[in-house]
């Protein structure tokens, strides 16, 4: 690297390489000539010893890369010991000149964070890592249990038992009834159909006609090995709902402890949330963030979850919700040079994290719903397709979502027939004015009478 007398002589920053079995490390020194750099290895002590020389040479703040996870361990400890971490995208260095090596980017990396021009990745506190800790990895225990799902299908498939037929969720309580029985040795139609609750719709006949099949040893081996998988991963996930629950209970303070929750706008989705046993769970993540997120439609009890286990109650680095929407990657690309719009890649940064997906989600779940933003996921529908509106509908959730976590603004339905008597007037407005550039006039005609 050229001119490293200058990055020595800057703000006592360190720039850090991160790697799988070395970490290289370079910090200014005044004293040299040019910047020292170290190479270290990735074992906890040789963390430690990265620390204290940080420590020694006066470092305050540090720029690292977000490689895969090697970086957690190593910004943990120096976040404890009173260091600023940086969480620098690797993307930031991609066009820095000379050759790229483990030595070279530690040292543009101490470089460019001495000259200010590297911007951290947003990174919530400390307890609200633990919590997305311990959330990611329910949902990875969730992803699981999706294929022992289908895996449990597809055995019934492989012995022609339609149990998808004859119900409408395998997971429910009639289907998981049929499963079981199967499993504990029942092969009787009849006997099968007789489990149907009360509330399907079709007969007995019908679903002893569905539950005939060729009962195969190996076939049934691998059902009752994919049942018992999802049983067992329906206690560990049990098990961290029990431990989230409890850690957001101690996360929140003393005062909103006892706070009564308020009543919910939506009697529908007030008794939809009790049918589910997710009304302590909604209480207590009131009492935790002080808003309910849940008063938003679309907003399940679990896409309040994921969402505060994720960003936490501090939005303050986002300057406002542009920043934030943008930083979800829910922004439509306006990538344009000369005029022309580029062409997509691949790997173009349309990706999505986990509170953009939950939202996307939530926005599938209004495009039936009578509120006015589930009529307005069906006006853009009609006009610029489904997928459009489920990017579309999931933004606007993230403007809202911003908005009560960051202002305390509630959210209010104003009801599909308000929210399209607002768009007509609108609409009507747009027409006048084009109307009156134009020297037209517009002349309202009389409805037939019905």
């Amino acid at each position: 690297m050229k001119n490293t007398k200058r990055a020595a002589s800057g703000p006592p920053v360190a720039g850090i390489d991160l790697g799988s079995r070395e970490h290289w490390v370079c910090v200014p020194s005044p004293a040299r000539s040019g910047p020292s750099t170290q190479a270290f290895g990735t074992t906890t002590p040789e963390l430690e010893r990265i620390a204290a020389w940080l420590a020694a040479e006066g470092v305050e703040s540090v720029a690292m890369e977000s490689t895969h996870v090697y970086w957690i361990p190593l910004y943990e400890l120096l976040e404890s010991r009173g260091i600023e971490v940086l969480l620098v995208n690797a993307r930031q260095l991609k066009h820095v000149p000379g050759r790229k090596t483990d030595l070279s980017d530690c040292q543009w990396l101490q470089r460019l964070h001495g000259a200010g021009l590297l911007r951290g990745s947003f990174r919530p506190g400390d307890a609200i890592t633990r919590l997305r800790a311990l959330h990611r990895q329910m949902g990875n225990l969730a992803q699981e249990r999706t294929r022992c799902v289908q895996w449990i299908q597809q055995a019934l498939d492989q012995m022609n038992v339609q149990v998808h037929r004859a119900v409408s969720d395998l997971t429910g309580q009639t289907g998981m009834a049929i499963v079981r029985a199967i499993v504990a040795g029942e092969r009787d139609a009849c006997q099968l159909a007789a489990l149907r609750g009360q509330r399907c719709r079709k007969s007995e006949e019908e679903f002893a006609r569905y539950l005939t099949g060729n009962w195969r040893e190996e076939h049934l081996f691998n059902l009752e090995q994919a049942l018992e998988l999802y049983d067992t991963l329906q206690q560990q996930i049990a098990v961290y709902e029990q431990r989230l629950e409890a850690e957001i209970r101690a996360l929140t303070p003393e005062e909103r402890k006892a706070l009564p929750p308020p009543e919910h706008p939506n009697p529908a989705k007030e008794k939809s949330i009790r049918g589910r046993g997710e009304r302590e769970l909604r209480d207590d993540l009131f009492r935790f963030a002080e808003v309910d997120l849940t008063r938003i439609d679309g907003i399940s009890v679990g896409t309040a979850r994921t969402i505060l286990t994720e960003v936490g109650l501090d939005l303050s680095a986002f300057p406002d919700e542009k920043h934030f929407v943008s930083w979800l990657r829910l922004v439509p690309r306006t990538a344009v040079s000369g005029g022309k719009p580029l062409p997509r890649k691949k790997s173009g940064g349309t990706g999505s994290n986990r509170v953009a997906a939950a939202l996307r989600m939530a926005a599938v779940a209004l495009q039936r719903s009578r509120s006015a933003l589930g009529a307005n996921f069906r006006r853009i529908a009609r006009r610029k397709g489904y997928r459009v509106a489920v990017f579309a509908t999931a933004r606007k959730l993230a403007h809202l979502v911003y908005r009560m976590l960051r202002w305390g603004q509630d959210y209010v339905d104003i009801g599909e027939q308000a929210y399209e008597l607002r768009f007509r007037h609108a609409r009507i407005k747009g027409m006048q004015k084009a109307a009156d550039a134009l020297g037209y006039e517009l002349v309202p005609q009389a409805q037939p009478s019905t």
